[in-house]
């Protein structure tokens, strides 16, 4: 069977670009999902991050500005994955499923633990 990865990707990102071609030159078959155009749901961001072993707050980008209008600084995790379920920009990125592991690939590198 050949090795499979999925991307939690946003183009526009260069460490998700970097983190995309690194996993492309491996051969590995990946399927991108572009989640700013298709966001997970709710369950399906909850089981990426425990899968992940992340908190929300790890995986909330906080230089968004929409962090700072809805006031989440002192937000607790089911609002953090509210906030990052409807306004998907929230969400660190690249997160990347393989057989071996969820990680989120920040920095770059950090994609060999699941390679």
């Amino acid at each position: 069977m050949t090795p499979f990865a999925t991307v939690y990707h946003n183009p526009r990102c260069n460490t998700s670009r970097t983190v995309l071609k690194t996993i492309e030159d491996t051969g590995v078959t990946v399927r991108v999902v572009k989640y700013l155009e298709t966001p997970p749901t709710e369950d399906e961001l909850r089981t990426l991050l425990a899968d992940a072993g992340l908190e929300p707050r790890q995986a909330i980008r906080t230089r968004e500005s929409i962090y700072k209008e809805l006031g989440l600084a002192g937000a607790d995790a089911d609002t953090l994955i509210a906030a990052m379920v409807r306004h998907p920009i929230l969400i660190e990125r690249p997160i990347v499923v393989t057989e071996k592991g969820t990680v989120l690939a920040r920095p770059a590198d950090a994609v060999q633990a699941v390679l």
